[in-house]
């Protein structure tokens, strides 16, 4: 299991560069002289890099070996995140912000399927589970110690914290890991394949709306808090939604385990997303109870992942891999447009209550979606 903890170390330094930095948008833009919303498309431009990186370099790098590729991309996502830590202007830092998402995207599917691999098969899942839940872990440690650094100090050196695990996790595979070569993943054209598929096209359609509800809207939560209630307070609740996900990200597996009918699962955890966003200004002046929309919020965030990959393993056996990637794909250009429209609403209206709205209708047009992938498939 100790090559495991070497891609969990990277995998947690790539939760907490993905989500630390909605925490720290009031102070990047203040640095850059640039609002939120501004300062928010460095968000944007990462998960869309994230995005289209793995489907990008999957043909490039299919005969170079696992171990050199996760080099590669730590090498990238560490040298990107020295840039914006080193970023004097707006566009420097979103630059560096794109190469940084380029490297995290070849880092997170590579490091996940290897972690499989590594390992005899009875310890497969234990194994995918550690990889994963590194990335969420990343986020519940280590995006509010960040937030603490940043608040002690400045918001570069959050991101230090995050260049030095990456280059520990670096050291760790030069010199633990094995050589070894995997299966080559699908094609580009495979994926193009399976993406115009209707009922693929209807799954991808549900996870492109919860990750623009979810993902878009947590990128700009840092405002919600500072509007409603003062920025003191970001890093206790950006911890609940994070605990969330922690709490939907591992507990999904036994509630699809008990709960045969996915795409009733996936219907239920849309509508309750839908519904712990509108609740956010209804509860946000009532003390404790006011973290309770953030916690739900984050657990079916995380949840919606393995339901959907779930249907379309079951519905499309024999591009399992390419339907796996596609999904986990979309997720990220859902957060990115998600982020993009966010910054969008709130450079025009300046109104978080929008901001929420706007989310919420998302959730509820991906609830409706998924109730009409039940109907077509009865």
């Amino acid at each position: 299991m100790r090559k495991i903890w070497i891609l969990t170390l990277g995998m947690f330094a790539l939760g907490m560069d993905t989500y630390i930095v909605a925490g720290l948008l009031p102070n990047i833009g203040q640095a850059f002289r640039k609002s939120s919303a501004e300062a928010g498309q460095g968000v944007t431009v990462f998960t869309l890099c994230f995005a289209i990186s793995a489907p990008l370099f999957s043909t490039v790098l299919a005969k170079v070996s696992v171990k050199k590729s996760l080099i590669l991309a730590l090498i990238l996502f560490s040298g990107a995140n020295i840039l914006t830590v080193l970023s004097t202007n707006y566009i420097l830092y979103i630059i560096s912000r794109c190469i940084a998402g380029l490297g995290a995207g070849l880092f997170s599917p590579i490091a996940i399927s290897s972690a499989g691999f590594l390992v005899p098969s009875r310890h497969k899942g234990k194994a995918l589970a550690f990889t994963v839940g590194g990335m969420s872990v990343g986020t519940v440690i280590g995006v509010p110690t960040g937030l603490q650094l940043a608040r002690f100090f400045n918001w570069r050196i959050s991101i230090v914290v995050i260049i030095l695990l990456g280059i520990i996790a670096l050291i760790s595979i030069s010199f633990l890991l094995p050589n070894f070569k995997m299966p080559a993943p699908p094609s580009l054209s495979a994926r193009l394949k399976l993406f115009i598929h209707p009922h693929v096209l209807r799954v991808v359609s549900v996870t492109i709306c919860a990750a623009i509800a979810s993902l878009g809207l947590y990128t700009y939560l840092a405002d919600v808090i500072t509007t409603f209630l003062s920025p003191l307070y970001i890093s206790l609740f950006l911890t609940s939604w994070g605990i969330g996900g922690l709490i939907g990200s591992f507990g999904i597996g036994a509630i699809l385990d008990k709960f045969k009918n996915t795409n009733a699962v996936m219907v239920s955890i849309m509508g309750v997303l839908s519904l712990s966003i509108i609740l956010i200004p209804l509860l946000i002046h009532i003390p404790l109870l006011n973290l309770l929309p953030f916690i739900i919020w984050g657990a079916m965030g995380w949840a919606t992942q393995a339901p959907q990959q779930h249907i379309l393993l079951d519905n499309h056996p024999e591009h399992g891999a390419a339907s796996v990637a596609l999904n986990s794909s979309l997720n990220y250009l859902g957060s990115a447009i998600g982020s993009a429209l966010g910054g969008l609403v709130l450079a025009q209206t300046q109104s978080i209550n929008m901001l929420i709205y706007g989310a919420c209708i998302i959730a509820l047009l991906g609830t409706l979606i998924q109730l009409v992938n039940i109907k077509l498939s009865d």
